[in-house]
C-alpha cells in the first residue's frame, strides 16, 4: 500500500470522519432499490379495514412502515401502479394485496348511497328522557333510557358500483430521511391566536387542535407552537393527506356552539353530554331528499345530541310561553331553534309542538352538503357532519385563531421540485469540481475537496435522519449554503498551505493554524447571524437556519480537520 494512503487512513482525524460517515449511513438506512405504495391511512368499514389493514400510528421511521408490494401477484412500484391495478376490480371479487409484512385478502364492496322514499315506518328507539324520582323525600328529574316509538321515513339504497378499497397511499421512501411538505405534498397552516395566552392556555390550545386533527388518524401530522422575533405566538400545522378546505374548517373554528330560541340561549357546547356517531342516529337525513338545483346537488345530514339537565330545564322554561302554530302539515312552536357556531347562524329548525314545556334532553342537529353530483353532495354532507361532530366533541378553543397563511402542495408538484433540486445540485457539484481542478491543476487537491464535500453531505443528511428532521426547500437551501461554505473553507486551507504569502517562513502546522483561525472566525460570525432566523417569520425559515448551523458545525469540527490532515500528508514533501 502507498505509504501516504496508509498514513491518511491511520490519521485519527480521518478515522473520526469515517466513523461519522458510518453512523450517518446507518441512520439513513438507504434502500435505493425498494419500491411500493406506502399505507398512510385506512378508512373504517372499508374492504381494507375488514381484511385487517390498519392506519400506522406513532413516529415509526418511514422505511419501517407497511407498504404494498404486489396486487394479485403484480408488482407495485408506485401509487399510480396500485390504482391502475385495482381500477378494473368488480364488486364481490377478491383481491390479494401483499405488503412487506403480510398478505391480505380483500373483498371488493359495493358502494351505496341512501335516498329517502315517500314511505314511513315505526321503529323502537332507545331515548334518554327525564322522569320524576323521589330521592330522600325530594322529587327530582333524573335521566332514564326508555323504548319509544318513532316514525321514520324509509330509505332505499342506490348502488354506486365498486366502492373504494379505503386506502390512502404514498410512494414508499427509500431511506429514513423524512421529506417536508414542500416535497411530500400536503397542507401547511400558520395560525395566530387572538390576544395573549399563558403557557397553560397555549398548551391547551395545542391539545385541542391535536384532538380535532386526530379525525384523520395520520402519523404524518405536525402540530407545534412557534413564535417570531417580537414574541408573538403562532401554531404551525403540517398535515399530509388532507385538503385545504378540510383543514381550514377544523382549525379556524373556535368551536363556540350555542342553540337559541327567541334570541335566548338554550344550551351551549359545553352542556352537550353525548354526540351520536352511530348510523341509527346520525348520517344522511332520511327526511330530506337529495335534490338538484341547476348544476348543483344538495344532501342533508342529521345527528342526535344529548344535553345536560340544566339545558333541558332551560328549554322547558323558554318554550312554556310559546304559541303553537299549525303549518298545515304539522304543528310547531311559534319560534324556531337557531344553531350558532362561532356566533354565525348555521341552521334554523322548527320546534315540534310536542316539545313545548318539555325537558327532553335529546335533540337533532342538521345541516347540508353540496356537490356537483348526488354522490359528491352525499360525501360532502357526511364530511361536514363529521367535522361538526369533531368540533363539538373536542370543546371550545381558549381563543379564536386567525389563519395567517395556508398553503397546499400537490404530491406530484413536490416530486417535480425534488427532481429539479437534485438535478441542480448535481450540476453545481460538477461545476465546483471543474473549477477546483482548473484552479489547482492537481488531482491530489481537487479529489480530496470533492470527497470531503460529499462526506459532509452524507453526515448532514444522516444527522437530519437521526433527529427526525424534515428536509424541506428551506433545508435544501441550507444544505447548498453549507456545501458552498465547505468548499470555500477547503480552498482557504489549501491556499494557506501552498500559496500563502508566509508559506516559506512557517511550518505546516502553523500554516494550517492560520487557515483554521480564518475558518473558525467565519463559523462564529455566520452562526451568530443565523440564530435569529430560528424564530424569524414564525419559524417558517427554521429549517434553513438549523440545517445551515448543523452543516457548519459538522464541517468545522469534523470534516475540515480531516481534510487538513489529508492535504498535509499529500502535499508535504
Amino acid at each position: 500500500m502507498n505509504p501516504k494512503i496508509k498514513k491518511i487512513f491511520t490519521n485519527w482525524r480521518v478515522i473520526v470522519l469515517i466513523a461519522f460517515i458510518a453512523f450517518a449511513i446507518v441512520a439513513l438506512n438507504p434502500k435505493p432499490f425498494r419500491h411500493g405504495a406506502g399505507i398512510r391511512s385506512v378508512e373504517p368499514d372499508s374492504a381494507a379495514y375488514d381484511a385487517g389493514m390498519s392506519t400506522p400510528v406513532g413516529t415509526t421511521r418511514p422505511v419501517e412502515r407497511e407498504y404494498i408490494t404486489t396486487v394479485n401477484n403484480k408488482p407495485i412500484n408506485s401509487v399510480d401502479e396500485f390504482y391502475d391495478a385495482v381500477g378494473p376490480l368488480e364488486i364481490n371479487k377478491t383481491v390479494l394485496i401483499e405488503t412487506n409484512k403480510k398478505p391480505y385478502h380483500l373483498t371488493v364492496k359495493e358502494g351505496f348511497i341512501e335516498e329517502p322514499t315517500n314511505e314511513t315506518e315505526i321503529v323502537d328507539v332507545d331515548k334518554e328522557v327525564m322522569v320524576n324520582e323521589t330521592i330522600n323525600g325530594t322529587i327530582k328529574l333524573v335521566p332514564e333510557i326508555q323504548k319509544v316509538k318513532e316514525t321514520r321515513q324509509k330509505t332505499k339504497e342506490i348502488s354506486l358500483g365498486a366502492a373504494d378499497l379505503g386506502l390512502k397511499l404514498y410512494d414508499v421512501p427509500t431511506s429514513n430521511l423524512k421529506k417536508g411538505l414542500d416535497l411530500e405534498g400536503g397542507t401547511r397552516v400558520l395560525l395566530k391566536p387572538q390576544g395573549n395566552l399563558s403557557a397553560e392556555q397555549f398548551d391547551l390550545l395545542l391539545s385541542i387542535l391535536e384532538q380535532r386533527l386526530d379525525v384523520y388518524k395520520l402519523s404524518d401530522l405536525v402540530i407545534r407552537g412557534t413564535s417570531d422575533l417580537e414574541g408573538n405566538k403562532f401554531v404551525l400545522v403540517e398535515i399530509a393527506g388532507a385538503s385545504e378546505s378540510e383543514v381550514r374548517k377544523l382549525l379556524a373554528s373556535q368551536g363556540k356552539f350555542e342553540a337559541k330560541i327567541a334570541n335566548q340561549t338554550v344550551f351551549s357546547g359545553d352542556q352537550i353530554e353525548y354526540i351520536c356517531r352511530d348510523p341509527s342516529c346520525s348520517g344522511l337525513d332520511p327526511r330530506i331528499k337529495c335534490g338538484q338545483s341547476g348544476n348543483e346537488w344538495t344532501c342533508g345530514y342529521r345527528f342526535e345530541i344529548t344535553v345536560n339537565e340544566a339545558a333541558a330545564l332551560r328549554h322547558q322554561k323558554i318554550t312554556e310561553h310559546l304559541d303553537v302554530v299549525d303549518t298545515g302539515n304539522s304543528q310547531v312552536l311559534s319560534e324556531k331553534i337557531e344553531f350558532y357556531l362561532d356566533d354565525v347562524s348555521v341552521r334554523s329548525l322548527f320546534i315540534d309542538a310536542s316539545l313545548k314545556n318539555s325537558t327532553q334532553r335529546t335533540t337533532s342537529i342538521t345541516g347540508f352538503g353540496k356537490g356537483a353530483n348526488q354522490q359528491a353532495a352525499a360525501y360532502n354532507s357526511l364530511l361536514d357532519m363529521k367535522q361538526l361532530q369533531t368540533i363539538l366533541s373536542t370543546g371550545i378553543l381558549p381563543v379564536k385563531l386567525d389563519i395567517t397563511s395556508i398553503n397546499t402542495i400537490s404530491p406530484v408538484l413536490g416530486v417535480e421540485f425534488l427532481n429539479n433540486a437534485l438535478l441542480v445540485g448535481a450540476l453545481a457539484i460538477l461545476t465546483v469540481g471543474i473549477m477546483i481542478f482548473l484552479r489547482y491543476r492537481k488531482l491530489t487537491v481537487s479529489i480530496p475537496i470533492m470527497i470531503t464535500m460529499l462526506c459532509e453531505l452524507i453526515i448532514l443528511l444522516g444527522a437530519a435522519s437521526l433527529i427526525n428532521w424534515n428536509i424541506s426547500f428551506a433545508a435544501i437551501a441550507g444544505i447548498i449554503i453549507t456545501v458552498g461554505s465547505g468548499v470555500n473553507h477547503q480552498i482557504i486551507i489549501t491556499d494557506e498551505t501552498i500559496t500563502g504569502k508566509t508559506a516559506s517562513l512557517l511550518g505546516w502546522k502553523d500554516k494550517i493554524k492560520n487557515a483554521f483561525a480564518i475558518i473558525f472566525g467565519s463559523f462564529l460570525t455566520n452562526t451568530a447571524s443565523l440564530v435569529p432566523l430560528i424564530w424569524a417569520g414564525a419559524g417558517l425559515v427554521q429549517g434553513f437556519a438549523i440545517t445551515t448551523i448543523l452543516g457548519y458545525s459538522i464541517g468545522v469540527f469534523i470534516a475540515r480537520p480531516a481534510f487538513a490532515a489529508v492535504i498535509e500528508i499529500l502535499l508535504k514533501d
